[in-house]
């Protein structure tokens, strides 16, 4: 399944599904003001259609659409869809939240790791322009463990579950330690089992996550520590399905290529691309394939 148009109508059909309580007849958020003929909704299923195939400019997904102006007849200029699927990225967010949950609802195993999203080279970091109007939202220069090399941008961070679905993600300056991330997920997760690298070893974390949410928070020894001990197995390959989706999302939804200017866009960029990541996933568990094979998705 190669046509556009087609795509779009399947994953519109999707994002209406669990989203009808979050908007009205027409398809848009409640608001007062002009009516938009392209409602938010099919802006949001235009956006996930375009990042589902592939398509990461907006000038060559604008070209596409051109060939479907008699489907289309209300199709929104490239500059009021790129204002307007930022301030749908809230909508997006939830729709995607509930797709996850239909998929593997109830789970009590998740995997957290991190991934370095760079805005630019790291002999340009001084000079980028990238939130120098809010300080706390800029990115910043950081280390990545796993490459052996620095750069300047974000961090990722997400948890999914055994099965590959993530459930949250945020992204951080590249500064911010891994271990940080761990303080806010008591408020969205209790009583279940995560999985970690030794990016996130902390005896005072583990035992505030256990005692405030019953979160086991299992990670490898170090080495050198005293206490050390052989990882358990299944626990290793467990871990290894967040690193799965973080190259399925940096191979088919190119997430560490962006073009955004400010903070705000990038955002919503990463937010469209883990959104068409997890609802390709659905696409496949409705279908009763492997969830995981997300090329294969839409054929």
């Amino acid at each position: 399944m190669h046509n556009l148009y087609t795509i779009f109508s399947k994953i519109l059909k999707i994002c209406k599904q669990f989203g009808d309580n979050l908007i009205n007849e027409k398809g848009n958020i409640p608001r007062p003001g002009v009516v938009p003929k392209f409602s938010d909704i099919e802006v949001i299923a235009l956006n996930l259609t375009s990042e589902a195939m592939g398509i990461d400019s907006e000038s060559n997904l604008f070209i596409r659409l051109s060939e479907y102006k008699d489907k289309m007849p209300n199709l929104i200029s490239r500059r009021q869809y790129n204002d307007r699927r930022k301030t749908t990225s809230t909508l997006c967010d939830t729709i995607r939240k509930r797709i996850a949950e239909k998929i593997d609802g109830g789970e009590e195993y998740f995997c957290i790791d991190s991934k370095p999203i760079e805005v630019c080279r790291v002999a340009r970091g001084k000079r980028c322009k990238m939130g120098r109007n809010d300080y706390s939202k800029a990115p910043s220069f950081g280390y990545c463990a796993s490459q052996k090399n620095y750069y300047y941008g974000y961090k990722l961070h997400a948890i999914c579950g055994l099965s590959g679905v993530i459930h949250s993600f945020d992204l951080t300056k590249a500064s911010v330690h891994d271990i940080n991330y761990l303080k806010n997920i008591r408020y969205e997760y209790h009583d279940c089992s995560i999985f970690g690298d030794r990016g996130y070893i902390s005896k005072n974390v583990q035992l505030d996550l256990f005692e405030t949410a019953n979160i086991r928070l299992e990670v490898p020894y170090r080495l050198n520590q005293k206490d050390w001990s052989p990882t358990f197995i299944p626990f290793a390959k467990a871990r290894k399905r967040i690193e799965t989706d973080f190259s399925q999302l940096c191979d088919q939804f190119m997430i560490v290529r962006n073009y955004a200017k400010d903070t705000v866009g990038l955002f919503t960029r990463i937010l469209g691309k883990i959104s068409a990541f997890t609802i390709l996933q659905y696409i496949n568990h409705i279908n009763n394939k492997p969830i995981g094979r997300l090329k294969y998705a839409l054929i």
